[in-house]
C-alpha cells in the first residue's frame, strides 16, 4: 500500500534535489524547518494517509453521505479519519501557531497534502475548505472576529466553507439575489439559496462557518455591489460559547457522479428570518476578499487532480507488472513461448510513460507554486516578492486548469491499463475516475481558467511577469545544453517556448481588438499549449538535474530513477511538444469557425 499513493522517492526529488527547499530554513520565518524536519513531516503525512485516510477512500464512496431532516450524516469512517487530522494539526500547516496553525512552509505542506488528497480527497475538501475559510477571516477580519472564529477553525474543532454560487448565480457570481439587511446591533439578516456547497452541511463538528457572498440593501449591481459575511451554522456569542441555530437550513444534498463522502449541499438562508450574518472586510468589497481564497482553492483543486492520477498511475504500473497476459512481440511466433506481464507490450509502455510524464510534471508545477509562495514570504525587497507573486497569479490558471486536464487524462489511462477490470467497482480506477472528474469544473471551470489566463494573467504588469517567467524557464534550457544527452531536447524545448511567446503576442493582440470574439475562441487551446511548454520546462529542469547526478556515479538504488527523468523528458519533448506545435500554429492561423458559425448550424 505504501506506494499506490505517491512516489516517495519523486516526492523527496522534487523538494531536495530540484528546489531545495532546505535552503528556506536560512531565513528566520522558517529556520525550524530543515531537511530533518521536512522528512519528518513528510513521513508523518505518508503514514496517516496510507494507514488512515486511504482505508476510508473506498468506505466512503461506497457509504455516501446520508440526508435526513435537514441533517446531513457524513461516512462513518470519515469521523476517526478528521480527528486523527485534527490531533496531528494538518488542517492549517502553514498559518501562525498562535491561531492553531504550523507555520510550515508552503511547499511542504503541499507536500504532505499530495498524500493525503492522493488517498481520499473527498475527505479532504472538508479541512481544505476550512483552511481557506478560516485565511478569509484571518485577512479581512476584526481582532473580534478573529478571536471568535480563527483559531476554532484552524485547528479544525469548526468547519468551513465557501458560500458563492446559487440557482441563477453559477459562474457569473455577479447575478446573485441573496441580501443582507443591516440591523441595530451592526449584525445583518441575510436572505437566500445557495446551492453546491461542498461541506455545506455535516455532522463532523459542531459548527460550520460558512462565508457567504450577499447584496446589501442598496449596493450597485454587479460584482461591485457585493459583500462578504461571516454566517455560523449555529450562532457564536460575544464570549465564544454557540447559541442558537442561525437559520441555515441544508434543503438537500447532490447525488454526484463521485467524491460521495463529500457533502454537496442546497441551503437557505434566513427561510425564517433568523440568519444573522458579520460583514467580513468593507462593504461591496467582497469579491476581492474572496479572490484570495480562489488562489488557495484553485491550487488545492490542482493537487486534488495530482492525488487521483499519481494514484491512478501507480497502481497501473503495479498491475502491469502483474497482469500476464499475450506473448512478448518478439516471440510471437514461438508456440511455446509463455505469457509475460502487460508492462512488456509496447502501448502498455506508452500509456505508462505518458502518465509518468505527466505526473511528475505536474508534481513539480504545483510545489513550484508553494515555494513561489514561500520566497514572497522570504523575499529580500518588494521587486523580488512582486516577481514571484507574479509568478503565482500567472500560473494558477495552469496548475487548476491544465493540471486536473491532464489528471484525467491519466486516470482514463489507468482504467485503459486495467481492461474490463478498470471499469468496475472492484478496482479502484473507476472511483479516481468519477472523482477526478469534478476538479476540471469547480472553482472555476477549465474553460474559465483559459479565459483567466487570457484575459487577465497574460498582459499582467504590462507583460513582464510573462518575460519574467520566459527567462526562469530560458536558465533550464541553457543548463539543459551544457548536457550533451539533453542538448538536441533542450532546442527543442526553446523552439517551442519561442513559439509560444509569439502565439502570447498575437493572443494578446486579438483580445484588445474587434476580433475579441475570435481570441477568446482560442484560449482554451492557448492554455492548453502554455501548459505543454510548462511540462517541457519542468521536466527538462529535472532531467538535468539526473543528468548531473548519473555523470557523479550516483548510487546505484537511484540510478533507474535518475534514468527514469531522462526518458520522461526524451518521451515528452519528442512525442508531445510536435502536437503542441501542431495547436499553435493552429491558433495563430486565426480560423473564424467557432465565433462564425451561427446557433442554427449546430442543429439539435
Amino acid at each position: 500500500m505504501a506506494q499506490l499513493i505517491a512516489d516517495r522517492r519523486d516526492i523527496d526529488f522534487v523538494l531536495h534535489e530540484q528546489l531545495e527547499i532546505e535552503k528556506i530554513s536560512k531565513h528566520e520565518r522558517f529556520e525550524e524547518f530543515n531537511k530533518k524536519t521536512i522528512d519528518l513531516i513528510v513521513s508523518e503525512a505518508r503514514n496517516l494517509a496510507n494507514k488512515e485516510l486511504l482505508p476510508a477512500r473506498e468506505q466512503g464512496d461506497k457509504e455516501g453521505c446520508i440526508f435526513e431532516g435537514g441533517k446531513v450524516t457524513v461516512p462513518e469512517s470519515f469521523h476517526h479519519a478528521y480527528n486523527l487530522l485534527v490531533e496531528g494539526e494538518w488542517i492549517a500547516m502553514t498559518e501562525d501557531p498562535e491561531w492553531g496553525g504550523q507555520g510550515m512552509p508552503r511547499t511542504i505542506a503541499l507536500a504532505a497534502g499530495d498524500y493525503f488528497n492522493g488517498a481520499n480527497f473527498p475527505l479532504m475538501m472538508y479541512p481544505g475548505l476550512t483552511h481557506g475559510a478560516g485565511l478569509l477571516v484571518h485577512e479581512f477580519g476584526s481582532e473580534k472576529q478573529k478571536k471568535l472564529f480563527l483559531k476554532k477553525m484552524f485547528t479544525g474543532e469548526w468547519t468551513g466553507t465557501m458560500l458563492l454560487t446559487e440557482p441563477e448565480a453559477g459562474s457569473d457570481v455577479g447575478l446573485l439575489t441573496s441580501t443582507a439587511a443591516k440591523n441595530a446591533d451592526g449584525t445583518y439578516s441575510i436572505t437566500g439559496n445557495k446551492i453546491f456547497i461542498s461541506g455545506g452541511e455535516h455532522n463532523l463538528t459542531k459548527n460550520i462557518i460558512h462565508p457567504v457572498l450577499a447584496r446589501i440593501e442598496g449596493a450597485p449591481a454587479g460584482t461591485k455591489g457585493i459583500s462578504l459575511f461571516i454566517v455560523p451554522k449555529i450562532w457564536v456569542n460575544d464570549d465564544g460559547s454557540l447559541g442558537e441555530f442561525n437559520d441555515v437550513v441544508c434543503t438537500g444534498i447532490e447525488e454526484k457522479m463521485g467524491i460521495h463522502g463529500n457533502s454537496t449541499c442546497s441551503l437557505t438562508l434566513g427561510g425564517k428570518g433568523k440568519c444573522r450574518g458579520l460583514l467580513l472586510g468593507e462593504e461591496n468589497k467582497g469579491m476581492r476578499a474572496m479572490f484570495l481564497m480562489m488562489n488557495e482553492a484553485r491550487l488545492l483543486v490542482g493537487l486534488q487532480g495530482l492525488g487521483c492520477a499519481s494514484s491512478a498511475y501507480l497502481y497501473a504500473v503495479n498491475y502491469a507488472k502483474e497482469r500476464i497476459q499475450g506473448k512478448n512481440l518478439l516471440q510471437m511466433l514461438d508456440k511455446d513461448a509463455p505469457p509475460v506481464p502487460i508492462i512488456q507490450h509496447p502501448d502498455i509502455r506508452r500509456q505508462l510513460l505518458t502518465m509518468k510524464a505527466y505526473i511528475e510534471g505536474m508534481r513539480s508545477l504545483l510545489y513550484y507554486v508553494g515555494y513561489c509562495n514561500d520566497m514572497v514570504h522570504i523575499a529580500e525587497n518588494e521587486e523580488e516578492k512582486a516577481k514571484y507573486q507574479g509568478f503565482i497569479d500567472l500560473l494558477i490558471p495552469v496548475a487548476k486548469g491544465y493540471v486536473t486536464d491532464r489528471a484525467l487524462e491519466v486516470c482514463n489511462y489507468g482504467i485503459q491499463i486495467y481492461g474490463g477490470y478498470g471499469y468496475i467497482k472492484e478496482y479502484p480506477m473507476e472511483q479516481l475516475f468519477r472523482d477526478c472528474r469534478i476538479t476540471t469544473i469547480y472553482e472555476g471551470t477549465n474553460g474559465i481558467q483559459a479565459m483567466d489566463l487570457l484575459g487577465r494573467k497574460l498582459g499582467m504588469n504590462s507583460g513582464k511577469t510573462m518575460m519574467d517567467l520566459f527567462a526562469e524557464i530560458q536558465k533550464v534550457y541553457q543548463r539543459a545544453k551544457g548536457v550533451s544527452s539533453l542538448k538536441e531536447l533542450a532546442a527543442k524545448a526553446e523552439d517551442a517556448l519561442n513559439t509560444l511567446g509569439k502565439v502570447a503576442m498575437h493572443m494578446g493582440k486579438t483580445a484588445m481588438s474587434p476580433d475579441v470574439m475570435k481570441a477568446f475562441s482560442f484560449a482554451y487551446p492557448f492554455m492548453e499549449a502554455a501548459g505543454d511548454v510548462i511540462m517541457s520546462w519542468m521536466l527538462l529542469w529535472r532531467a538535468s538535474i539526473a543528468a548531473e547526478m548519473l555523470g557523479k556515479d550516483a548510487p546505484k538504488k537511484d540510478v533507474p530513477f535518475y534514468e527514469g527523468q531522462l526518458k520522461s523528458a526524451d518521451f515528452f519533448v519528442n512525442m508531445v511538444l510536435p502536437v503542441t506545435l501542431g495547436k499553435m500554429n493552429a491558433i495563430l492561423s486565426n480560423s473564424g469557425a467557432v465565433v462564425e458559425i451561427s446557433e442554427a448550424s449546430f442543429g439539435g
